[in-house]
C-alpha cells in the first residue's frame, strides 16, 4: 500500500555523459529531484535540455556507448537503482516503473497484433496464462476508454489511429501496476481533442490507482491542466521546483518566468505579435557556460553568476530554486 505524499523516488547529483566526436557532453549535471506517491510531477524545458534523459536514466535504458552515468544516485524506495544487478533491474522496469514514451509507433512492433504485445507483456511480468493475459489487457484497454478493445486486440499498430496507438501503451504499460509511470511527452503527436482525452485519462488513473507519473513536456498549458508540481529543467540542470499553482502565479528564476510569459495570453489578450521571446539560444552541452549556464540570456545576471554555479535553495514550502538572483542569496548580499 502506497503512503500517499512520501518520497517514491529520489534522484540525487545525477550527472550523465555523452560521448560526441565534438567532446564529452554534460547532458545532465548534478540533477536532483524527488517524486512523490500519487503526484503528477512536470518536468518541462526546452528540447535538448536533457528531460528524456533524466527518464531513461531512472531506468538505465541510457545507451551505452555513448552515454554514461557519471554520478549519483536514483533511490526507488529506498533501494539505488544504479547499484543493483541487471537481474533485478529488470525486475523493476515495467513491474514497478513503466516508461510512455512519444512516438508509440516506435514502441509498438509493426509485425504483431496488440494483443500478441499486450499479452507477452502481462505474461513476461506476472506469469500467468494466456488466457488470463487476454482478459487483463481487455479490462487495461476499457480502462483507458478504448472503442471495441476485443477488435482492437487483434489489429496490427498500423491500423490505429495515433490517439489509440498511445492509449495501446498506456494500457500496456499499467497493466502490470506500476508505482511510477514515466510519459515521456505521451501528447505531443497527437491533435488537441485527443490530447485532451490522454490527459484526462492519465489524471483520473493516478487518481484511482495512486500511480505516480513523471509528466514531461515542453507545453506549459499541459503542464497547467495535469500537473500537481512543477520541476523546471535548463541545459541540464534543475533551476526550479514549485506546486503547479504557486509556479504560475509566483515564478522565481527568470527562465521560468520567461517560459510562463511565452504562452499565449499568459499577459493578458495582447495578440501574437506581442508574445514574450526569450533572448539568445540554449547552450551547447560539450562547453556550457561556467557558473549559471542560463546567464548568457538573463537579463538580471550580476558577476556571481559567471563564476558560481547556483545550488538548490527552499523560498518556501515546496518551492526550491537555484538563481543568484533570487531568494536568500539576495537577502545575504551576495554580489
Amino acid at each position: 500500500m502506497l503512503d500517499y505524499g512520501k518520497t517514491l523516488l529520489s534522484i540525487r547529483d545525477l550527472s550523465v555523459r555523452f560521448a560526441t566526436y565534438q567532446g564529452l557532453a554534460r547532458v545532465l549535471e548534478k540533477v536532483c529531484l524527488d517524486i512523490k506517491s500519487g503526484e503528477i510531477l512536470g518536468l518541462v524545458g526546452e528540447t535538448g535540455c536533457g528531460k528524456s534523459v533524466l527518464a531513461r536514466s531512472v531506468l538505465r535504458i541510457i545507451p551505452s556507448p555513448p552515454g554514461k552515468i557519471a554520478a549519483g544516485t536514483i533511490s526507488y524506495q529506498g533501494e539505488d537503482l544504479l547499484q543493483i544487478s541487471e537481474t533485478r533491474m529488470r525486475q523493476v522496469r515495467g513491474n514497478r516503473i513503466s516508461m510512455i514514451f512519444q512516438e508509440p509507433m516506435s514502441s509498438l512492433n509493426p509485425v504483431f497484433s496488440v494483443g500478441n504485445q499486450m499479452r507477452e507483456v502481462i505474461r513476461l511480468h506476472q506469469q500467468v496464462s494466456k488466457k488470463e493475459a487476454t482478459r487483463i489487457a481487455l479490462d487495461m484497454l476499457r480502462q483507458v476508454q478504448m472503442p471495441d478493445p476485443a477488435a482492437v486486440l487483434g489489429k496490427f499498430p498500423h491500423e490505429l489511429s495515433g490517439g489509440m496507438r498511445q492509449r495501446v501503451m498506456i494500457a500496456m504499460e499499467l497493466s502490470c501496476g506500476p508505482d511510477l509511470l514515466l510519459a515521456d511527452e505521451p501528447t505531443t503527436a497527437l491533435d488537441v481533442t485527443v490530447q485532451g482525452q490522454v490527459l484526462a485519462i492519465l489524471r483520473r488513473l493516478a487518481g484511482e490507482k495512486g500511480v505516480s507519473v513523471l509528466f514531461i513536456t515542453h507545453d506549459m498549458g499541459v503542464v497547467a491542466q495535469i500537473c500537481d508540481r512543477v520541476a523546471v529543467m535548463y541545459a541540464g540542470q534543475m533551476v526550479e521546483v514549485a506546486e503547479v499553482k504557486e509556479l504560475f502565479s509566483a515564478p522565481a528564476h527568470p527562465y521560468t518566468r520567461g517560459l510562463i510569459s511565452a504562452i499565449p495570453g499568459a499577459e493578458g489578450e495582447k495578440g501574437a505579435e506581442h508574445l514574450y521571446s526569450i533572448p539568445g539560444v540554449v547552450p551547447g552541452l560539450i562547453d556550457p557556460p561556467e557558473g549559471c549556464r542560463y546567464h548568457p540570456r538573463c537579463e538580471k545576471k550580476r558577476a556571481v553568476c559567471t563564476e558560481q554555479t547556483p545550488v538548490m535553495v527552499k523560498l518556501h514550502a515546496d518551492h526550491d530554486v537555484a538563481c543568484h538572483c533570487c531568494g536568500p542569496s539576495r537577502e545575504e548580499g551576495r554580489p
